[in-house]
């Protein structure tokens, strides 16, 4: 695919960051067409080259993560390190940072500085807690977002301390935010007249975002939302519920309409016809029953029965699918959800495809996550570095 087909082609981003927020937001921006370069330290780079499962030494998660960006080294420590990073920020769109809030003032690359050099740059700044406040120069990771943003604290069962969902899903919030972020401030830039501007997105408020009616309840009623388990307290069924083998899956029948064509399916049109069990409310106050039933019913029947009759019946339903489950079914397969590539020996592997999915302007993987340093030369040369300046800086251990 050309890359003027992509929206955001043109667009030129520097990406200094690691692990997932600042990456995953510059990820995004690569797969609509904009000009990642990802600044890298020469000492091995990325951490994330190495997390989870490795292939001949490398990350399959970072072949993803990093799919159709430049990496380039530049030791941040020597300062003609820190100069060619400078000269790259001045001729960008977007500068991507996941650092402490102040390790780039101490080292000349803060906000001031840089907009000195570039009056219209957007710098995203993704970190703990934000650019201000009290907490702005502790560490924080993901994982402390998720429990200081609430999520944590409603997460899991009543009865057991909170647990953690399966992914980092704070960072990729975050990230989320982030490339929305940078896209208004472009948006405002060209049509408005406007300057650059810095986003600045707090991990724990990425996540306090998303926290549903979370804060009315509690201020105008004192209400605390607490642990549910797998269901959804006020919206009635709602629940995963395990088949005779073994098996589980998702019922979602809380549409009133719903629930009627539902009780008939599974032989109980009385409780369809139940005025009390006419909505949300009063099916919710015989939550216990609903339950029990439903339980009941999908424990006498395997998986492929419990689905059918649901489908058939027009419930909402899934099984809770693992990655065998997606490999093999046709909606993945029909929208496209995985993409054929290659790792750098040759071997084929699949990778995500691209959301969203636009029309006319879709995004693409151009290329898998590059060799560290593997565009450093590219990238000092477009910058006027001659090779012999090049090969100085690299003895230099500046590159």
């Amino acid at each position: 695919m050309s890359e003027t087909q992509k929206p955001l082609a043109g667009l030129k981003v520097v990406e200094l960051g690691t692990l997932i927020a600042g990456p995953f937001c510059t990820r995004i921006m690569a797969e609509f067409g904009a000009e990642v370069i990802k600044v890298e330290a020469p000492d091995g780079g990325d951490p994330l080259r190495k997390w989870r499962k490795l292939y001949e030494g490398t990350s399959l998660w970072w072949y993803v993560q990093a799919r159709n960006k430049k990496s380039v080294t530049a030791n941040l420590k020597h300062p003609e390190g820190r100069e060619f990073v400078r000269k790259l920020i001045a001729e960008a769109d977007i500068l991507v940072e996941n650092f402490r809030p102040g390790v780039l003032e101490k080292l000349g690359l803060g906000w001031e500085q840089l907009k000195a050099d570039n009056p219209g740059l957007v710098m995203v700044r993704l970190s703990g807690f934000g650019q201000s406040g009290p907490y702005k120069d502790q560490p924080g990771f993901g994982a402390v977002g998720e429990s200081m943003g609430g999520l944590r604290y409603i997460t899991g069962f009543p009865d057991r301390p909170p647990v953690r969902t399966g992914i980092s899903i704070g960072d990729s919030i975050a990230a989320l935010w982030g490339a929305i972020g940078a896209l208004m401030a472009l948006r405002h830039k060209e049509v408005n007249g406007g300057a650059g501007q810095v986003v600045d997105v707090a991990l724990y408020e990425a996540v306090f975002a998303m926290m549903e009616s979370l804060v009315p309840e509690f201020d105008v009623f004192g209400f605390v939302r607490e642990r549910t388990g797998n269901i959804m307290p006020g919206i009635t069924p709602s629940n995963t519920h395990t088949t005779k083998d073994g098996k589980h899956v998702t019922i979602g029948a809380n549409g009133d309409a719903i629930f009627k064509r539902f009780m008939l399916a599974i032989g109980r049109p009385d409780l369809g016809d139940d005025p009390g069990l006419a909505d949300n409310t009063g099916r919710d106050a015989r939550r216990e029953e609903v339950y029990a039933l439903i339980d009941g019913w999908c424990a006498e029947r395997d998986e492929a029965e419990v689905l059918a009759t649901l489908e058939a019946a027009q419930v909402p339903s899934s099984r809770v699918y693992a990655a065998v489950d997606m490999f093999s079914d046709p909606q993945f397969i029909a929208r496209q959800m995985f993409e054929s590539a290659r790792l750098p020996d040759g071997k084929e592997f699949r990778m995500p495809g691209i959301v969203p999915k636009l029309s006319e302007t879709p995004g693409g993987t151009e290329w898998v996550g590059p060799a560290l340093g593997a565009h450093t030369d590219e990238v000092l040369g477009a910058l006027g570095y001659d090779a012999a300046t090049i090969a100085r800086l690299r003895a230099a251990g500046a590159v």
